[in-house]
């Protein structure tokens, strides 16, 4: 299905975005959108990376999960986190 970001790789240039930036970035689009502020094709184009945004902060919010998982707190109260790499 055309827009919808389905089986297409998240861009190089949202994928080096923080989870805050690319959230901040899709609640302008959404806001946008809905404002119907654009343009049929730059509508499109928005809701494009709209979903690609959407699927970055889904992945960094899996991965901030699993780090918090690992983290383990011993009986004397000393926090332990296991190393894992995130990229």
């Amino acid at each position: 299905m055309v827009g919808d970001g389905a089986g297409e790789k998240i861009p190089a240039e949202i994928k080096k975005m923080s989870f805050e930036d690319a959230l901040v970035e899709l609640e302008e689009i959404v806001g946008d959108l809905e404002q119907g502020a654009n343009k049929l094709d730059e509508a499109i184009g928005a809701y494009e990376r709209g979903t690609f945004l959407k699927k970055h902060c889904e992945s960094k919010l899996r991965e901030a999960k699993v780090r918090i998982e690992k983290i383990t707190v011993g009986p004397g109260g000393d926090v332990t986190a296991l190393a894992m790499d995130v990229s």
